[in-house]
């Protein structure tokens, strides 16, 4: 059994983003603790939970309700209601580190601060699996090694990309005005900025499919060495099973 940390900001991360890798690694023998900014219990964005404002074409972006139940299930997990705060984690005491995302304001924290900083470098400086979706691939693009580069400099990844992102921002402006806009530069465009080659973003393909536990295989993810990420929740079950697999190597190893 691997002992796996997770990482979340007290508040507006993606529900699907952290339930469905969580559910799949307990379900796999392992196990998941949670940090938060000051160890209280983390508080996903609210929005995406209830889909409260998200009619029509919208409600695509609300979690879906099997997803919701993991969610819940998740919610009521002793480690979920037991976090550390981020400056009290000991990285060498877990053996990979997950970093899901979200776009609401309440993730800025967690992408701005020397605590997570510090956390991704120890697992980076030990090739440990690491696991990113969306927004959590800024976290380990604001990281940098003792050289003054990002740890991610050299490495092949993904998060939420240019098209994704903006016309989220387009749909939903009008009615929630800049809910999903947490930064004015983009999640590509800016980890892009500090990779060896710009290209070595992968931006996916142009349509995405929403992979399900029925098609767990349907998604877009990239792997690269110690390192796994994924775009959005529709790619969350097949990170998912990639990360395990980082894991179950790592374990083996």
């Amino acid at each position: 059994m691997s002992k796996i940390l997770m990482l979340l900001p007290n508040t507006d991360f993606d529900p699907t983003e952290s339930a469905i890798p969580w559910q799949i690694l307990t379900q796999a023998g392992h196990e998941v603790f949670f940090a938060t900014q000051d160890g209280s219990i983390a508080q996903c964005d609210k929005i995406t939970l209830t889909g409260d404002g998200l009619t029509g074409m919208l409600g695509s972006l609300a979690i879906r309700p099997a997803n919701k139940r993991v969610y819940d299930e998740m919610s009521k997990d002793t480690h979920f209601n037991s976090p550390f705060s981020w400056q009290n984690v000991s990285p060498q005491d877990f053996d990979g580190l997950l970093l899901p995302g979200g776009h609401a304001k309440g993730m800025k924290p967690y992408l701005e601060s020397e605590h997570v900083f510090s956390i991704c470098r120890h697992f980076f400086a030990r090739k440990a699996p690491v696991g990113s979706v969306c927004h959590g691939v800024l976290a380990l693009a604001r990281t940098l090694d003792e050289s003054g580069q990002s740890i991610l400099h050299g490495y092949r990844v993904t998060g939420l990309n240019n098209f994704q992102e903006k016309i989220a921002l387009r749909l939903t402006q009008k009615t929630m005005g800049l809910h999903y806009q947490t930064y004015i530069q983009t999640v590509q465009d800016e980890v892009s900025s500090v990779l060896a080659r710009k290209k070595d973003f992968k931006t996916g393909p142009f349509l995405p499919v929403f992979g399900t536990k029925k098609s767990p295989q349907k998604g877009f993810v990239v792997v690269d060495r110690n390192l796994v990420s994924a775009r959005w929740p529709g790619d969350v079950y097949k990170f998912s099973y990639a990360y395990l697999s980082l894991i179950d190597v790592k374990k083996s190893a």
